[in-house]
């Protein structure tokens, strides 16, 4: 006779050791990330070089991306991967600009209400990405406010358009294991 007390695994569900390392590694790649962004020698002045660098950052971000939709969309647990995608991404892009950011402050000390330690750096460009902007940093300089605009742009485009993809990519991942039927596209 078969012992109906113990129930089937939930389909789907992971094991707990992989959860938390996924979890850890993420958080990881966060901290090193923010850890590197304190120790980068950001000595250099703000010019037309900046700016160049700061491009070429947002497209090796955009790059960064593209690799983690398919990974993730081909990933045996796709959700972790996106979480993992997310942990490394979200930082990146925020350092960019907050590196920016301080560069700006160091060299035209009045682009900013108030001069910007990297910290500070930081603190704006996070309360600029969360669109709560608490008024005690704000951009005075045109230079300043044109930079501020461009995040702001590229913030509503990450927070839209990439979101969306990256859900979508997991969806495909999931849908390609097996794990739930297939949710109809959005039509819109």
């Amino acid at each position: 006779m078969a012992d109906r007390t113990r129930l089937p695994p939930e389909r789907g569900r992971l094991p707990r050791r992989l959860l938390v390392g996924h979890l850890l590694r993420s958080a990881g790649s966060a901290a090193l990330l923010t850890a590197l962004y304190y120790l980068a020698p950001l000595d250099r002045g703000f010019d037309d070089v900046t700016l160049v660098l700061l491009v070429v950052g947002l497209a090796l971000f955009g790059s960064l991306i593209a690799w983690e939709i398919t990974a993730i969309s081909h990933a045996e647990h796709p959700r972790l991967r996106a979480i993992g995608a997310l942990a490394t991404a979200l930082p990146l892009f925020l350092l960019l600009f907050s590196a920016t950011y301080f560069l700006l402050a160091k060299e035209v000390r009045d682009s900013f209400s108030e001069p910007l330690n990297r910290t500070d750096a930081l603190y704006f460009t996070v309360t600029v990405f969360a669109t709560v902007g608490f008024g005690d940093i704000a951009p005075v300089t045109q230079v300043a406010r044109a930079l501020t605009t461009a995040q702001m742009i590229v913030d509503l485009i990450l927070v839209g358009v990439i979101a969306k993809v990256l859900f979508s990519a997991v969806r495909i991942g999931v849908r390609r294991r097996g794990e739930v039927p297939p949710i109809p596209e959005d039509d819109s």
